[in-house]
């Protein structure tokens, strides 16, 4: 694997990292230290997240939008064959929902952590779905057991915070305690 590929991949498979380990710390121990802790790893995983959007564009696709749409439908086709690209808008959705979620937990903890229960869980589900797309399904190989270990370890942070016991008024991106 060339500095290229290492980069793309790499990046993308640290912010994913990060963000289940700031849900798995939101889940060990909910408190206001937690919080920090989440905040921050969720933080460094966007960054991370952008990092991995960068190189994808740099390296493979030439900063061309039409040349990553390409390669996301020969990618969808492969798969599945059916030839689209939307895929891409979809990673593009991801990026901005998860920026917009740690930009509103930073700015304002209380109307996060009060917002109504069903847009956690949108934005659980949507995040779900886009680490099980592209950390399993569209991956081949050794890597795939490590994202389907990653989709278990948040399935059950979440499920562990949604225990009356563990309810305190904390929030993280894709989480809602009401």
């Amino acid at each position: 694997m060339d500095t290229a590929e290492w980069l793309t991949r790499g990046t993308v498979w640290l912010a994913l990292t990060l963000y289940v380990a700031a849900e798995l710390a939101m889940a060990s121990k909910p408190g206001p230290a937690a919080n920090a802790i989440g905040r921050w790893l969720s933080g460094i995983g966007v960054t991370a997240f952008a990092g991995h959007v960068v190189c994808a564009f740099h390296f493979h696709h030439d900063w061309s939008h039409a040349a990553a749409y390409s390669d996301t439908a020969r990618q969808t086709m492969e798969l599945t064959g059916w030839n689209w690209g939307g895929g891409l808008y979809v990673n593009y959705a991801f990026a901005l929902v998860w920026l917009g979620e740690l930009i509103w937990w930073w700015a304002s903890p209380t109307t996060h952590a009060r917002r109504p229960q069903w847009i956690g869980a949108l934005v659980r589900g949507f995040f779900m779905f886009m680490i099980l797309n592209g950390a399993v399904v569209f991956v081949k190989g050794p890597m795939r057991w490590y994202g389907l270990t990653l989709c278990v370890l948040l399935a059950t942070a979440w499920w562990q915070r949604s225990k009356p016991s563990s309810r305190i008024r904390t929030s993280s991106p894709g989480s809602s305690h009401e």
